[in-house]
């Protein structure tokens, strides 16, 4: 009895492998058929593939300058008074148990 089993499972695979060679021969067709459920308006795919984007260069450098330390000053005041403001609208939160 384990002839007949091994035969089955050659021709299974004989199968398989006939049915998958002229499947995966359609799937650059398939691949640019539109999909299915796609809204109407989705863009379309790009013409070319995206690069990698250049993770290792660096940035160029600045030609500005740091803030002076009197603006910087300003900026944290300015900050610290719009906390506040919002501190005062917001009721306060029950404490927790």
């Amino acid at each position: 009895m384990g002839g007949r089993s091994g035969r089955a499972a050659t021709a299974a695979a004989l199968l398989a492998l006939g049915l998958g060679l002229p499947l995966g021969g359609c799937a650059s067709t398939i691949a640019d058929m539109p999909m299915v459920g796609m809204p109407a308006g989705a863009p379309a795919r790009p013409a070319e593939v995206g690069t990698y984007l250049p993770v290792h260069d660096l940035p160029t450098t600045r030609e500005g300058t740091a803030m002076a330390p009197a603006d910087q000053a300003k900026m944290q005041a300015e900050l610290t008074a719009a906390r506040d403001r919002q501190a005062v609208v917001l009721p306060a939160k029950p404490a927790a148990k």
